[in-house]
């Protein structure tokens, strides 16, 4: 219950700095796609006062995850923040002033059913609290290449596509993250020296903000409703796969594969809607930007308000 309790809480601070951070890039106007537009987008948004409580939460959220995958299994602790999906559209609204529309909820809906059907079917067994040795080095290596893919290819796109490219690539650096983390919980027992004087530590924090830079631009390039699928689900099931091949996480199968199977389907069925559903064309969680801009004209505030 206590893992139920702190995975819950962290999905809940993970949500509320997605809207605070995407509220913070819908406000900046695009400006190129090239590394020093970028660079100068990201000096801007770091100053707003939304992205820095959005940091904040995001912080608050490592905090929350790190005892979570303390006293519990990663295969367990990050599905559970598919949570996120549902309290990103809850705080999103009372901070764009602004209702999704009914199929982005149904879609969002469909798809955190989806993967609760999966994990209550799957039930991931706790594994080791520390990596089999020589697992890392190829898991690193697979990792790096999916995310390298995922970059490259979201450059050829533009809009929801890349948000969501880059969201996913952020979900396998974030999930990476978490796995890493667990390894340093893992050698809190042996004591600071242990921590300190070990790859691990130094490696979560590389490879932690290598998913913060990633995420960032997921949200410079597109919408909520585009990126927090792919965030969400991604890391989820990336971390079902580590906590396998790690940490000797175990999950379900035989008689339980059917339920398995609706679940995935749930899921892609939520997707497909997600991408279908008008929030994705940027009316939801740009609304509160184009209600600041400008000079006060009745038009403005029209927008802002539940259709």
């Amino acid at each position: 219950m206590l893992t139920v309790v702190l995975a819950l809480l962290a999905a809940l601070a993970n949500a509320a700095a997605s809207v605070l951070q995407r509220r913070a890039a819908a406000d900046e106007p695009e400006s190129g796609t090239g590394l020093r537009q970028a660079l100068r987008w990201l000096g801007h948004v770091l100053r707003r006062p939304h992205w820095v409580a959005g940091a904040g939460m995001l912080a608050l959220s490592t905090v929350l995850q790190a005892a979570a995958l303390g006293v519990g299994s990663l295969a367990l602790v990050q599905p559970l923040m598919a949570a996120e999906l549902l309290f990103t559209l809850a705080v999103g609204s009372l901070v764009f002033h602004r209702r999704p529309d009914l199929r982005t909820w149904l879609a969002f809906v469909a798809l955190a059913a989806g993967l609760s059907l999966f994990l209550t079917a799957a039930a991931p067994t706790s594994g080791r609290s520390m990596a089999i040795p020589g697992h890392w080095w190829p898991a690193g290596a697979a990792l790096l290449a999916v995310v390298a893919s995922l970059v490259a290819a979201s450059r050829t796109v533009r809009g929801a596509p890349r948000a969501a490219l880059l969201g996913l690539a952020s979900a396998v650096s974030f999930s990476a993250t978490a796995a890493l983390l667990k390894e340093v919980t893992g050698l809190i027992p042996d004591g600071p020296v242990a921590v300190l004087s070990t790859w691990p530590l130094y490696a979560t924090a590389v490879v932690g903000v290598i998913a913060f830079l990633l995420l960032q631009a997921a949200f410079r390039a597109g919408t909520l409703a585009a990126s927090q699928p792919a965030l969400t689900l991604g890391d989820a099931l990336t971390s079902v796969a580590l906590g396998w091949a790690l940490f000797g996480e175990q999950i379900n199968l035989g008689a339980r594969v059917v339920p398995e199977l609706i679940g995935i389907a749930l899921m892609g069925a939520g997707s497909v809607g997600l991408a279908r559903a008008p929030s994705v064309g940027g009316g939801w969680d740009q609304a509160r930007a184009r209600d600041d801009s400008g000079s006060g004209s009745g038009a403005r505030h029209q927008v802002s308000r539940p259709p």
